[in-house]
């Protein structure tokens, strides 16, 4: 079968070779891939690629040979998935209780669009607690994650203020509900609660317009630059604040999948898509994803996702 593999060429971050079709593990089913949906923290990592990196975690397509141990969907079944990697191929191998059952209605590009970004924004916002009512700050918001967030957080009644780098990538935002400005100082606090993507010199400045007792939920580093605090410089500006360092993984994932299936399918989520394309532009499209020429997710398609 075909699959990517790492190049270590950032001009050309990933390459065809042939490879063997994965045998899966009893508790794991095969699946055909029609599509699958990078992550640009995925592209970090094919910088430089460690040894037997096989990328791709996001995926949809249908089960060609169920589990040996008897758990998860049965042959033919359309489902959408998040393994720990090897996605990026004609098939994968997927732990069922990482998979979650499509309906007719869910096309395979916005299921890939699912589930890293959409897993982040649910458990984020658990984490941030009931919004109703409340103000929330979401800096780094034009990626996928951001965009599930903004829809969910207003939604649930919040008030919510999106930091994006530019007005073309803030419009969608600013359609789900979200006041959108284009530098976090132009954001105008106090927040309940600020989700935190950035780092770098953002982050001290999005702590700044915390209430006093707030919380900063920080998961993200997209700048890609350390975090420096000055403690006396947060006297009186960030007392009592509460900083909560935040990381979506932990299996199983498959519930979470099944309740994005559920919102998709009722209208209550709009996976936003600013790229389709076939997988042999993949290379193209991992560049623009790093360098943020993509708003919200990048979807390609193989096989009988085409």
């Amino acid at each position: 079968m075909q699959r990517l593999i790492p190049t270590g060429d950032a001009a050309r971050p990933v390459a065809f070779a042939e490879a063997p079709q994965p045998t899966p593990e009893p508790g794991e089913a095969l699946i055909k891939v029609e599509a699958f949906a990078p992550n640009r923290g995925e592209t970090f990592l094919l910088e430089r690629p460690r040894q037997g990196l096989l990328p791709g975690k996001d995926i949809a397509g249908l089960v060609v040979q169920a589990a040996a141990d008897g758990s998860g969907p049965g042959i033919g079944t359309r489902v959408v998935g998040h393994p720990a990697q090897g996605g990026w191929a004609e098939y994968a191998a997927v732990p069922t209780h990482s998979l979650a059952v499509l309906t007719d209605g869910i096309d395979s590009v916005r299921a890939a669009a699912l589930p890293l970004a959409g897993i982040t924004a649910l458990r984020l916002l658990r984490t941030a607690g009931s919004l109703a009512g409340r103000r929330v700050l979401l800096t780094g918001a034009s990626g996928g994650v951001g965009h599930y967030v903004t829809e969910l957080a207003v939604a649930a009644g919040a008030e919510l203020t999106a930091v994006t780098a530019t007005p073309v990538r803030g419009e969608r935002l600013a359609d789900l509900g979200a006041r959108v400005v284009h530098d976090v100082t132009a954001a105008q606090g106090p927040f309940d609660v600020v989700l935190e993507s950035t780092g770098g010199t953002t982050l001290p400045i999005a702590l700044s317009k915390v209430r006093p007792g707030g919380l900063l939920v920080w998961f993200g580093q997209a700048s890609r630059s350390p975090v420096t605090l000055d403690f006396f410089e947060l006297l009186g500006v960030a007392e009592g604040v509460t900083i909560q360092h935040f990381h979506y993984a932990g299996a199983p994932y498959g519930p979470d999948l099944a309740a994005l299936v559920g919102l998709v399918e009722r209208g209550r989520l709009h996976p936003e898509i600013g790229r389709i394309a076939d997988w042999a532009d993949t290379a193209d499209t991992l560049v623009d994803l790093r360098e943020r020429r993509i708003r919200g997710k990048a979807v390609l398609l193989t096989g009988e996702g085409r």
